[in-house]
């Protein structure tokens, strides 16, 4: 489970400006230093990773139901975890420990490093954020780290469900019953 962010990034460096980014500040990717390059940056997937599905899977198999990349909208923000239990208000993100910053296997690149330092802080900086507004919304937040064995990933959120009891029906819900019950004793 991810416990601390990153802290080889400092938050200070986004939208620095030079080269990789733009006037307003935004990042901009810089050409590819070959094509063999870019077909791999273009080939990492914003969902469906290993890890996530194997996550998924285990889950699936064990009975859980769960909405994938699903969007929340927060009053701070637009939240979309990887694997949302809605019922539950558990979010579980499944981090990979580059884009990331894994404290234990995170590294930071040699080759454009102005793109990259200010785009991996980026990352961790969301991830501060979207955790904050998940959990002022009453959510439990889940990190895991890709490298968590499957097994200890499943535990932690299978606990996490199972302390985070189901919201109780809508009282109309309870009156309808009542009267389906009252009519068929007829």
């Amino acid at each position: 489970m991810k416990i601390s962010q990153g802290a080889s990034f400092r938050a200070s460096n986004v939208g620095v400006m030079g080269r990789g980014t733009s006037e307003a500040g935004a990042l901009r990717s810089p050409a590819a230093a070959s094509a063999g390059r870019r077909r791999n940056m273009q080939a990492n997937r914003r969902r469906d990773t290993k890890p996530e599905l194997a996550l998924r899977s285990a889950l699936h198999r064990s009975g859980f139901r769960y909405r994938c990349d699903y969007r929340i909208d927060l009053p701070g923000g637009r939240v979309r975890p990887d694997i949302v239990f809605t019922r539950r208000r558990v979010a579980v993100f499944v981090d990979g420990c580059f884009w990331h910053c894994c404290p234990e296997h995170g590294s930071q690149p040699s080759v454009n490093q102005t793109y990259w330092s200010p785009k991996l802080a980026g990352n961790v900086k969301r991830d501060l954020r979207n955790t904050k507004l998940l959990q002022e919304a009453g959510w439990t937040v889940l990190r895991i780290w890709e490298h968590v064995p499957i097994e200890t990933a499943f535990e932690l959120v299978a606990a996490a469900i199972a302390t985070k009891p189901a919201p109780c029906e809508a009282p109309e819900a309870d009156k309808k019953l009542e009267r389906f019950d009252s009519t068929s004793t007829d």
